[in-house]
């Protein structure tokens, strides 16, 4: 006992304070409950999502089909090939962050800055691609449907007014409504092309909501981030880290655009794969 007693911390040490939990410094650390509360928040979202879409299976779009676009080849279909493009843009530009915290370690100005500015183009051109697929995505498809009753959607496909039912493809197999029976339905029913929030061509509306809540949500950080990273290169361009011996402001930056590029992929996978 009392060989144990010897042993133990006293008080004064134990509860004394004057040390960094995780030896990590404060602002890293507040950095760390931020992402974790705002993965908590993607991810309530993304759950909501998908009981939606439990929900209205019938009615809930394939995303394949509707991101098939690609600019300067608007009547090519090549589904979701921009979107795999602007993923690949974001995690390069990821690693070019991981590159700009290692140059920090090695107080690394030039390399710090060359990373930093890498990092900030590759935030622009995401964001600029985003805009993009929401332009795309608004103004719909060349001829739009009609909505009946039942949700479903009764899709004209070309400029006589002939009708098809949306998801059932122009092959030989699918049934073509034309003449008295297609103007009783376009006299009838809701016109909707494109989407916004509360009328969605491709699908339920719950599908467009959900599009540009999420995509809308994380393209806000994304923009959050640019601006960041841009102040923090700012300064390491002026050499304010330089002279005060560390590099943290970027390491703490760089957790944020880790999380950004993470929860990109979550939803590139949950929203736009599955």
């Amino acid at each position: 006992m009392a060989g144990e007693a010897s042993k133990a911390i006293e008080p004064k040490v134990l509860w004394g304070g004057g040390r960094s939990p995780f030896s990590v410094s404060y602002g890293k650390l507040m950095m760390w409950f931020f992402l974790i509360s705002d993965a908590l928040t993607f991810g309530g979202l993304l759950i909501a999502m998908g009981f939606a879409r439990h929900k209205y299976a019938d009615l809930w779009p394939v995303s394949e089909k509707v991101f098939f676009h690609f600019p300067f080849m608007h009547h090519t279909e090549l589904p979701l090939l921009y979107v795999a493009l602007m993923t690949f843009i974001l995690i390069v530009s990821s690693v070019t962050m991981v590159l700009a915290v290692e140059a920090g370690h090695r107080m690394d100005k030039k390399s710090v800055t060359k990373w930093m500015a890498y990092t900030v183009i590759g935030g622009f051109i995401f964001l600029g691609s985003q805009v993009w697929e929401w332009k795309t995505f608004i103004t719909g498809s060349d001829y739009g449907v009609y909505v009946l009753e039942d949700g479903s959607r009764m899709q004209v496909i070309n400029e006589e007014g002939d009708l098809v039912k949306a998801g059932a493809g122009h092959g030989h197999d699918a049934e073509v409504i034309t003449g008295a029976e297609a103007a009783k339905i376009r006299d009838t029913y809701e016109f909707v092309k494109g989407a916004n929030l509360s009328r969605n061509e491709y699908g339920h509306k719950l599908y467009a909501d959900f599009f540009f809540f999420i995509t809308g949500f994380h393209g806000t950080h994304v923009f959050s981030g640019v601006i960041l990273n841009l102040i923090i290169l700012i300064n390491v361009m002026k050499g304010v880290y330089q002279k005060r011996g560390h590099y943290e402001m970027v390491e703490k930056v760089g957790l944020y655009w880790h999380f950004v590029d993470l929860v990109w992929v979550f939803v590139f996978t949950f929203f736009y794969l599955v």
